[in-house]
């Protein structure tokens, strides 16, 4: 199936200001292909894009003075099937990981493991080693983290989220990635779209959603601590340690984001035209 997305930011500077964008959706991705994409900004001027360490495609450019916007619309495929489920899928022993995943094993700006290394073995150690003790994690962290708009800021690191008990998506995702490393399972940040396809409508403005990935039996395996259910429609736009890797706008500078809308909806394709059954 395919389902469109995009989004629209509008930024205000008092000087011209360098910006950087993690917010083009990614070719392919163990979730989603890409078949098309297009983007504006207004007024014109000129981007620069490259492939971070991580595999993101960033996007850099200098903001003029006063209003500029940027939109950005993609039509991608995906599988018309829900998160897949492995629960008997065992872990990766650490001498077996390969080399580029060890680097999702430590601790960083905003998962401090070794932090919680004694707590993460007394909550989910006595779970079996690989999806069963990840599952454990979301399962605690779904049921013992408060969800709501506001929960958390900026600078809030998974340690604090999880000593206060409350936190938006990013959050929920951050302490997954936290537990799982303290247990040495490699996990990394993911954030994308998630439409709401198969479940209730959502009637709040739609936002970028983030969720984890841990590695387990040789791939990286999907887990959404905020919802804990299967979904359909995941898009990834980055992945990295933390939310610092995939920051979805840095202003070097006056740059202010005074307008930011996001869109994701199941298509219909019939020939040459796209209709979209939903977007908000």
């Amino acid at each position: 199936m395919q389902i469109r997305v995009g989004f629209e930011l509008t930024l205000e500077s008092s000087a011209p200001t360098p910006n950087a964008a993690v917010v083009q959706a990614r070719q392919q991705s163990n979730v989603h292909r890409l078949c098309s994409e297009q983007w504006t900004i207004t007024p014109e001027i000129p981007l620069h894009s490259y492939i971070d360490s991580f595999g993101n495609s960033v996007w850099r450019w200098t903001a003029p003075v006063g209003t500029m916007k940027l939109r950005y619309d993609a039509i991608a495929q995906i599988a018309p099937t829900p998160d897949p489920v492995l629960a008997d899928l065992p872990g990766t022993p650490v001498d077996q990981l390969p080399d580029e995943a060890l680097i999702y094993t430590l601790p960083s700006r905003y998962c401090p493991s070794d932090l919680v290394i004694g707590e993460a073995w007394q909550l989910f150690g006595d779970a079996p080693d690989g999806w069963a003790r990840v599952q454990a994690i979301c399962d605690w962290a779904h049921s013992n983290i408060v969800y709501g708009y506001g929960n958390s800021h900026a600078s809030t690191s998974g340690y604090e989220a999880y000593r206060d008990r409350r936190g938006v998506c990013r959050d929920f995702a951050h302490i997954g990635v936290m537990f799982c490393r303290a247990l040495n399972i490699p996990a990394r940040y993911v954030y994308g779209y998630l439409p709401d396809i198969g479940v209730p409508f959502d009637p709040t403005p739609m936002d970028f959603h983030a969720w984890f990935e841990a590695y387990l039996d040789g791939a990286w395996r999907t887990f959404d601590a905020r919802h804990n259910r299967p979904r359909i429609g995941r898009v990834v736009i980055a992945h990295g340690r933390d939310a610092v890797d995939t920051a979805i706008l840095t202003s070097y500078g006056d740059s202010r984001l005074t307008g930011f809308t996001v869109w994701a909806a199941e298509t219909v394709v019939e020939g040459q035209a796209t209709t979209t059954l939903e977007v908000r």
